[in-house]
């Protein structure tokens, strides 16, 4: 598989610099560095079957969100009424 990164020339410099730091190519050291994470990696978890899943777990999970500022609480509008007379 052929991967093409767009690096703006700062990132470019640096992991130029790094590499030639190291004594690798900038491929090589890519290279190095993408093993290491897939090493790193762990496949995704598979879900728990929801009957195990409680609302403790979605309260841990809304806490854990790295969007704290989302309102997740429907708007509370006025509903349509007419007058009635009886």
């Amino acid at each position: 598989m052929t991967i093409t990164l767009p690096l703006a020339p700062d990132q470019e410099a640096k992991l130029a610099a790094i590499a030639q730091a190291r004594g690798l190519t900038a491929e090589a050291l890519l290279a190095e560095m993408l093993e290491q994470f897939l090493g790193d990696a762990s496949p995704a978890p598979a879900h728990e079957p929801c009957d195990t899943l409680t609302g403790s777990a979605l309260v841990a999970a809304m806490q854990a969100s790295p969007y704290k500022e989302i309102i997740l609480e429907p708007r509370r509008d006025p509903m349509p009424t007419r007058d009635v007379i009886f």
